[in-house]
């Protein structure tokens, strides 16, 4: 099977959150299975393409045209990456904006980017099925079903869609409908109208054959006030066709036996060496490490964006009472300036304890996974999480609220079976956090114990073969759900 990836972010070329690794290795684990698998991307500031296939394609917005190209980079791992090249709306500092604020042309920019992926599907590579990501990628089933309908070739492309945080939906004045260049028509309530304004993500959620999200809880989630954003009637109107399937990890990347960023891989077998990792990432915050109770006082970490959704806000609650506990707390992550300056001050209340860096790390990300004891993750909600999957397997105990893919994800442990691979707590409420985190605490005074609840989550298997398998499995149910394809169309 031939399949497109159409998203506005992967790795190895561009990343800001969980889409990125999943559109990273996704493909990767589909290639594996003997599957054609391309990915189509804008080209942003730093990727390097290695030739150009198209040199112009006209999009009209509105009442101006752009000549954006299509080109070709190198290919990873048997999947092959082609760009959008448009500098004028792609090269730029950041993905979608800066400074805390979006750019104002992101509707344009997107708009762009869907009308040439179809023109991509049509001269350079026609898949066999779509797989699109997020609101950004979400006017491509739209144009498909609406402006390409009569499209012999178009129309017969199955669409598979896939919510990664519903909370993120490509909302904007009416007026942008003029300056993307669709007509009126699509203004409506069974179109893309939300509330008076312009809404992507609504358009996805209705034109697209399969939706998909990032864990089955999640799926569940979204259909309610609480979690869908607004959009959770139009889900539940086509709940028929949602599916929850839980994102796997890249474990070639994210695994203790193989890390290239830590200082001493080990794996369930020597977990003692887990401790060289302990001692590495205080001194990369700076914390000491000269004395015997610093190096066995338990570590609890953070990779995180710093949004409210992420459950901040609980942590501000108990912070003091937090410290009071004997833990250290390393924290990385940037976004909302009121929680940089929540870390900011604790680092500077509790010397010695809590250890800050704002910004993105890659490699201190997989430094805190390996040499931290804990890992905690609060979540207001929770589509899926990537960062507790990986604590799993590092043995680095996670500490989660039971929401989305985390619920999904992580087993609380119970002391009189052994069963269980972490700590949740259900409310939403900073004493629960707090009791959830010295539950940890406590058992992690019995050696023997914590032991039992490291191997346990190290021995779990969240790895992309199952999940690819499901994904498959929906790609031909989407194709069923399509006209046939007029036979000698294909390309590439």
């Amino acid at each position: 099977m031939k399949i497109l990836f159409i998203a506005s972010e992967g790795l190895p070329y561009s990343k800001t959150g969980g889409l990125a690794d999943v559109v990273g290795a996704l493909p990767k684990a589909l290639a594996e299975m003997g599957h054609e698998v391309a990915v189509l991307l804008p080209r942003y500031r730093g990727n390097k393409i290695g030739s150009i296939l198209v040199s112009s394609v006209t999009v009209t917005l509105g009442d101006k045209l752009r000549f954006p190209a299509i080109g070709e980079g190198p290919a990873v791992a048997g999947v092959r990456y082609f760009f959008v090249d448009d500098r004028g709306f792609f090269d730029r500092e950041q993905l979608y904006g800066e400074k805390g604020a979006d750019y104002p042309d992101n509707a344009e920019r997107f708009t762009e980017f869907s009308r040439v992926a179809i023109e991509f599907m049509k001269r350079v590579w026609l898949p066999d099925v779509i797989h699109c990501h997020d609101w950004q990628t979400a006017l491509v089933p739209v144009l498909l079903r609406t402006q390409h309908a009569e499209d012999p070739v178009a129309r017969a492309l199955p669409v598979v869609f896939t919510i990664h945080n519903i909370g993120y939906q490509g909302i904007f004045s009416q007026s942008v409908m003029r300056t993307i260049g669709l007509p009126e028509t699509f203004f409506t309530m069974d179109r893309l109208e939300f509330y008076g304004r312009v809404n992507f993500l609504k358009g996805g959620l209705l034109y697209a054959d399969y939706l998909t999200t990032v864990s089955r809880r999640y799926a569940q989630e979204i259909q309610t006030p609480e979690f869908g954003s607004g959009l959770e009637g139009v889900i539940r109107g086509r709940a028929d066709r949602l599916f929850g399937i839980l994102n796997g990890v890249d474990y070639s990347v994210w695994s203790p036996e193989v890390d290239t960023f830590i200082t001493q891989n080990y794996s369930v077998h020597n977990l003692e060496a887990k401790k060289a990792d302990k001692k590495d990432l205080l001194q990369q915050f700076k914390l000491p490490v000269d004395k015997l109770e610093c190096l066995e006082r338990p570590v609890v970490g953070i990779v995180s964006r710093f949004a409210d959704q992420k459950g901040f806000d609980l942590i501000a609650r108990v912070a003091g009472d937090l410290m009071k506990e004997n833990l250290t707390l390393v924290v990385l992550g940037t976004a909302q300036p009121e929680y940089e300056k929540l870390f900011k001050d604790m680092a500077e209340k509790y010397p010695g304890r809590v250890g800050v860096k704002i910004g993105y790390d890659n490699p201190l990300a997989h430094k805190i996974e390996a040499g931290a004891d804990m890992f905690l993750m609060p979540s207001r909600y929770e589509p899926c999480g990537l960062n507790q999957i990986y604590s799993l397997r590092y043995g680095t105990v996670p500490i989660v609220r039971a929401t989305g893919g985390l619920d999904d994800s992580v087993q609380s442990f119970d002391p009189k079976t052994h069963h269980g691979t972490g700590f949740k707590f259900e409310a939403y409420d900073g004493r629960a956090l707090l009791d959830c985190v010295r539950a940890a605490l406590k058992l992690q005074r019995d050696p023997k114990a914590w032991q039992m609840v490291q191997k346990n989550g190290m021995a779990k298997d969240f790895s992309w073969k199952a999940s690819a398998a499901a994904y498959v499995t929906l790609y031909e149910a989407a194709k069923r759900a399509r006209i046939p394809r007029v036979a000698g169309t294909s390309k590439g």
